[in-house]
């Protein structure tokens, strides 16, 4: 936008297209004019500003915009609190002949967007929280080509296919406030279709998902949403197998059957005499081995493959691989390396987000490398091709 665009929205009070702030630390209030400058409930179809250092009558204040606030703000758009990712531009701009920082958030097509659970939308010049008829609205925007794979419906999977006890007690607690819920007079279908775990229609049925992460049996519905397990008393297949088998189940299930597998299998070493302390080392980090099997759960294909992910454990190095090749800014060439990520399945990142399962997006890898580091790990290791990843995990010498 032109100087001259910003500064005539800038004194448009009325607009609510626009937002100011004399604040530069209210991270909060930021992420919730980004939420709903992204959901664009009046379906202007244009970009949503966010003017910070301006007071409400459109004057700049002449406050310090930073290299280190541009950057803070623009953290925002995958720090893990909005989800599906909004797009934003952040800028630093003079107008009105002072400095200020401008957010300008384009409209979503992945609508309605969350921050930590909740949908705010503008309602006029105010900010608010989306009614049930307001995130109808927003899920009706949504037009099915836009739709990530990861919120396809699975059109003949109906909501009796869902674990509700799984879905009530372990998922709603974690990815939703407790005043939202204690406040939520909502049916099970209208939670379900807030959360995209469900697609309206008729009749409405389960998204792939809601089937991955509360499904009864999601391998039933997905072929391939399973991890297969081998253990090799060698280094090659082929040579004699100790341990197989096949890990199924909804999302927190799975992950939790993974993390035992892991922990059972890392052995560890003890050393009485190089110190006055006695010190354990294990063959493998679990943290590294987590992040990586999480990112291939995450990371992988869904669609046109029945192939699992691939959990190998030879006698000298730990193999994980994951159908689906480099997704979107993410090529073979930079694979890996710290700012190059991307989600092909966005929604799903968010649900292993609300789990805990991840801590911040974009930083598996890293976090994986560091702990083969501190543990005494060779460097962590890919094979990248078009339609598979495989990482390496080499065992401590």
């Amino acid at each position: 936008m032109t100087d001259e665009e910003l500064e005539q929205l800038l004194d448009d009070i009325e607009s609510d297209r626009v937002e100011r702030t004399e604040s530069l630390t209210n991270g909060d209030k930021f992420r919730e004019a980004v939420c709903a400058f992204a959901n664009d409930l009046p379906d202007h179809r244009k970009v949503g500003v966010l003017f910070v250092g301006v007071n409400n009558s459109g004057q700049p204040t002449g406050a310090s915009i930073t290299d280190q606030l541009l950057q803070n703000l623009a953290s925002m758009r995958s720090d893990g609190n909005i989800h599906p990712f909004p797009s934003l531009d952040v800028q630093k701009r003079t107008l009105k002949g002072i400095e200020v920082a401008v957010i300008i958030v384009h409209p979503s097509a992945a609508t309605p967007i969350r921050f930590k659970g909740t949908v705010w939308i503008r309602s006029g010049p105010r900010r608010g929280v989306a009614n049930q008829d307001d995130e109808r609205r927003l899920n009706e925007k949504r037009r099915f080509r836009d739709l990530p794979a990861d919120i396809r419906p699975v059109e003949s999977a109906s909501l009796s296919e869902l674990d509700e006890l799984l879905f009530c007690r372990t998922y709603l607690p974690s990815a939703i406030s407790i005043e939202v819920l204690e406040q939520n007079q909502r049916s099970l279908e209208h939670q379900l279709l807030a959360l995209k775990f469900a697609h309206p229609g008729d009749p409405v049925c389960l998204t792939l998902l809601g089937i991955l992460t509360v499904g009864k049996e999601p391998s039933d519905w997905i072929p391939c949403a399973y991890v297969q397990f081998l253990s090799v008393d060698g280094t090659e297949l082929g040579d004699p197998v100790k341990d197989s088998r096949e890990i199924r189940g909804a999302l927190p299930d799975l992950l939790a059957e993974i993390e035992d597998v892991l922990k059972a299998n890392i052995q560890t070493a003890v050393d009485f005499t190089s110190g006055p302390v006695e010190v354990q080392r294990p063959d493998y980090p679990i943290v590294a081995l987590q992040q990586i099997v999480r990112n291939a759960i995450l990371h992988r294909s869904y669609e046109n493959t029945n192939a699992p992910v691939r959990l190998y454990w030879f006698r000298d190095r730990v193999e994980v691989q994951n159908p689906g090749g480099p997704y979107g800014q993410v090529t073979k060439q930079n694979f890996g390396e710290l700012g190059a990520y991307d989600y092909r399945n966005p929604n799903l990142a968010a649900v292993m987000k609300d789990l805990g399962y991840v801590q911040r997006f974009g930083f598996g890898i890293a976090t994986a490398r560091r702990e083969l580091g501190k543990n005494g790990n060779p460097p962590l290791e890919f094979e990248v091709n078009d339609s598979c990843v495989s990482a390496i995990i080499r065992r401590r010498p």
